[in-house]
């Protein structure tokens, strides 16, 4: 089950109370989860009964106990377990979860995570004549648009430079009217630093992954092909997919989302038989949890005009995937398996969430590093 296919389990449970006579609301479009926050458990958590404990005119707990029964009685759930003052924490089957997770993904393809069409916003980013606030404006756009915005750009002054060598846009350049403030002013880079002077994909790195707050630094470190660049490691990571799926050609076999069977060398056992079976990969609940994760973040990093949460969401599925993206095809005299299927489908997922995530913050991801 997929965050999107628990969020609508989520509203048909509630359906089912309304139904049922146990509550008295109206079914919201919305039902939000999210990974677990501190003293929560399981794998993702909604806050839904605390949302409609005002117009049921019941406690945020008495409507999390009504809900609790019908959303065990769905299919992938194994658990739910209320905490605080309502919320209601949801543990999945995961080798079912996993599998939809990482087939939704490749369905999806670099588009996972958007807005199924427009949603009747429409939202006008204004920013000063500064590098920095053009090139945060221009990805706020971009993942705005994502989320079903129709989005407007203006700047108050805007270098042709910017944009032919960083492929910033703006809708229209000059001072707005007086009821349309600067709404996009993150501390400018130092005057001392030339973004522009590390190329497109560097430079807007440099000026996006700090959080708005912080001043950012334009060197020439974010050019160097080693582990201590995040850039590289995002950029490398996918890079490591896209190989994984050549390779793959190469041996013969193609990806197939599905369980794995956890060999003897997984789980300690001498003989080397399978013993139990687990999602996708030996040891992936970090990177499965980080892939199902990034449709959460792309929405808030919309809502809050904030570039920065996705690039450091980047390279969080870039840091789980490194470890797991060697095991992904057959060693030595191995013949590809089931199970190698699986994780060629999980390494392919990861490919299309950092592809995807580059592409809205303005980035290329080559397939070749």
């Amino acid at each position: 089950m997929t965050p999107v296919e628990l969020s609508r389990t989520v509203l048909h449970a509630v359906r089912r109370a309304v139904d049922a006579g146990e509550l008295s609301v109206a079914v919201p479009t919305r039902a939000v989860v999210a990974p677990p926050g501190p003293g929560g458990c399981g794998d993702y958590a909604t806050s839904i009964a605390l949302q409609l404990a005002r117009p049921a005119g019941q406690p945020p707990l008495k409507v999390a106990e009504v809900l609790r029964p019908h959303l065990l009685g769905a299919d992938g759930i194994t658990d739910v377990v209320l905490t605080g003052p309502g919320f209601l924490n949801i543990s999945l089957d995961r080798a079912a979860s996993g599998a939809g997770l990482v087939g939704e993904i490749l369905r999806r393809g670099e588009r996972y995570g958007y807005a199924d069409g427009p949603d009747g916003r429409v939202v006008q980013l204004h920013c000063p004549h500064d590098l920095r606030a053009v090139v945060v404006a221009d990805a706020a756009a971009r993942l705005l648009r994502s989320q079903g915005a129709l989005v407007r750009v203006t700047a108050e002054g805007v270098e042709p430079a910017w944009t032919s060598v960083l492929g910033v846009t703006v809708d229209a350049v000059g001072r707005a009217p007086a009821e349309l403030p600067v709404n996009v002013r993150p501390v400018p880079a130092p005057e001392s630093a030339d973004p522009m002077s590390l190329g497109r994909d560097a430079g807007r790195w440099a000026l996006l992954h700090p959080a708005p707050h912080d001043r950012p630094r334009a060197d020439d470190q974010h050019l160097v092909q080693r582990e201590s660049n995040p850039l590289f490691r995002v950029r490398y990571a996918h890079a490591r997919a896209r190989a994984a799926t050549r390779n793959a050609a190469d041996l013969g076999f193609t990806a197939d989302p599905g369980p794995v069977p956890v060999t003897g060398s997984d789980t300690g056992t001498p003989n080397g038989t399978a013993t139990v079976t687990a999602p996708l990969a030996d040891a992936a609940p970090q990177l499965l949890a980080a892939l199902a994760d990034h449709p959460r973040v792309l929405a808030a990093a919309a809502d809050h005009r904030a570039p920065d949460r996705l690039a450091r969401h980047l390279v969080t599925v870039a840091d789980a995937a490194l470890p797991f993206l060697p095991t992904v095809l057959p060693r030595g005299g191995e013949k590809p398996s089931a199970a190698h299927r699986a994780r060629l489908a999980l390494a392919e997922a990861v490919g299309a969430v950092l592809a995807g995530g580059l592409d809205l913050l303005g980035i290329d991801a080559p397939d070749h590093l």
